[in-house]
């Protein structure tokens, strides 16, 4: 069985695909993820147990500073993907993604850049996918470092 998710929301610069490839592969299943203009793309295929356990657990494992406005899934014949894969973003359509504002640095950069035995030690620009500039360095979207200062 193969579902294909169209989630929106603030689910671009937030860690979103890097969460859902690690639910993928401990789950077992193949497909891919992929930003698009509209948010995140999912192509997901496996046993039945496995789907249903992914989709609730996209919702309520999520990252921290996404939010889900809509998630449409449909469900489609296997593709026969071999793995799961993080895909290079998708730059077409309507621009209709959420881009969060910038994020003051949270507990565990300040501890990078105030403990001298850390490589990130007095780096002033220490960042992470829970803290840091967002809106500021986006040029355009999806949310990708080729799109960003």
């Amino acid at each position: 069985m193969r579902l294909r998710l169209q989630i929106a929301g603030l689910v671009q610069g937030v860690g979103f695909r890097p969460f859902v490839f690690r639910l993928a592969e401990d789950l077992g299943l193949r497909g891919y993820v992929l930003n698009d203009t509209s948010g995140v793309v999912i192509e997901v295929e496996g046993a039945k147990d496995s789907l249903d356990d992914f989709l609730q657990r996209i919702v309520s494992e999520r990252p921290g500073l996404s939010k889900i406005y809509s998630l449409q899934h449909a469900s489609l014949e296997d593709a026969g993907f071999n793995n799961f894969e993080i895909r290079e973003s998708e730059d077409r359509g309507e621009k209709r993604a959420f881009v969060l504002p910038d994020i003051a640095v949270c507990d565990d950069c300040i501890n990078d850049i105030t403990t001298p035995k850390n490589r990130r030690f007095i780096y002033p620009f220490t960042n992470c996918t829970n803290c840091g500039p967002r809106f500021t360095i986006i040029h355009s979207l999806p949310y990708d470092r080729r799109n960003s200062s």
